[in-house]
């Protein structure tokens, strides 16, 4: 191996750890959001916010400042400290974990260029990377700001969905610059059609993904928690009951829970038929043993899909059981779906890699 090859090598790996502190990050979201943790934490404190209280009169402080939260008013207003404790280290860990992040790249990036790793072609990518990292961090703080005035009792869906979105494009882009340094031209092949299909079908999971966040942010699963019907109908008749109408496509969980159920139809049937025809293709070794990801995984996120509707009947209130699992895994397939179609994008050209 040469010197060329080692830096890529472990500019990849330093990229590859951020891509799985990323995935646990957007993980630590969904647990922050189904424990009803997000507001806990009322003030965005990037030095001191690392520390949680650590004495009884610190806990007051920051159970006081919570009782002024609209949450607490409309919704929890019987929390005990204890119960506030529960919700605030959720909040705390998620925020510590991006603090954490931050810190592994600065250290791992100090340490790259001081043993000068970095090539000149990867410093635009990098600094793409910071900016996407830090404008992640405020739309995060933007969205929590969200849920602290008026009458909000959560963090507005289409925020959240905003939040969501980009924590995930900010994880498919350190992915695909890791995989630019990692994988050999040879590994790469050439199909059009191929790519062309993953294309699209990337376009309809990301609109996939988008409503899976308003489906979340609507708490919508409990508004139709049947299947495969949707409350006894193949189309509900309250699609469109908000005015003006466009409102209904955010804002009317019978609407975003059909739309969210026909995008995952339509996905796994797309993805099906393009498989068939990933398996009749002779490809790189990469691309043969891979291959099979996108199905096996889309398939196993309908049916947990499906699961976290039929289970969303059971959900108590401050615990987890098992609506939040089925929740959880939903996403986190979600995202390693999305990182498959990504990789096999990567794998797939419609022209030859120069």
């Amino acid at each position: 191996m040469n010197s060329t090859e080692r830096s890529s090598k472990l500019v990849a790996t330093w990229l590859l750890i951020g891509v799985g502190m990323t995935v646990i990050q957007i993980a630590l979201g969904g647990i922050t959001r189904l424990t009803g943790s997000g507001l806990s934490i009322t003030q965005w404190d990037v030095i001191t916010g690392s520390l949680p209280p650590l004495n009884e009169q610190q806990w007051l402080a920051e159970f006081d400042k919570y009782r002024h939260t609209p949450q607490y008013h409309l919704l929890n207003f019987d929390f005990t400290l204890s119960d506030f404790k529960f919700i605030f280290f959720w909040e705390w860990f998620h925020r510590l974990w991006a603090r954490t992040i931050g810190l592994v790249f600065m250290v791992g990036f100090v340490w790259l260029l001081v043993k000068r790793h970095f090539k000149k072609e990867m410093i635009k990518p990098l600094l793409i990377l910071f900016l996407l990292g830090a404008l992640q961090g405020a739309i995060g703080w933007i969205m929590v700001a969200s849920g602290l005035t008026g009458d909000a009792v959560y963090v507005k869906p289409t925020r959240l969905a905003l939040h969501f979105l980009f924590a995930m494009g900010l994880l498919c882009y350190t992915f695909w610059f890791s995989l630019q340094l990692l994988v050999k031209k040879e590994q790469v092949m050439q199909s059009p059609t191929l790519r062309n299909w993953n294309l699209g079908i990337i376009c309809i999971l990301i609109l996939q993904l988008l409503y899976g966040a308003l489906m979340a942010g609507h708490k919508a699963a409990t508004a139709a928690p049947t299947w495969p019907t949707i409350g006894g109908q193949w189309i509900p008749d309250n699609l469109m009951t908000k005015q003006p109408g466009a409102l209904n496509f955010i804002d009317n969980k019978i609407l975003i829970h059909f739309i969210h159920r026909g995008l995952a139809y339509i996905l796994l049937v797309l993805i099906i038929l393009w498989s068939v025809k990933l398996f009749k293709t002779k490809g790189s070794v990469l691309f043969n043993k891979t291959r099979w990801c996108p199905v096996a995984i889309v398939t196993l996120q309908v049916v947990l899909g499906i699961a976290s509707v039929l289970t969303s009947t059971d959900i108590i209130p401050g615990h987890w059981g098992a609506f939040e699992w089925m929740a959880q895994l939903h996403q986190l397939t979600g995202m390693l779906l999305l990182l498959s179609l990504v990789w096999m994008l990567f794998l797939v050209r419609s022209r030859p890699v120069k």
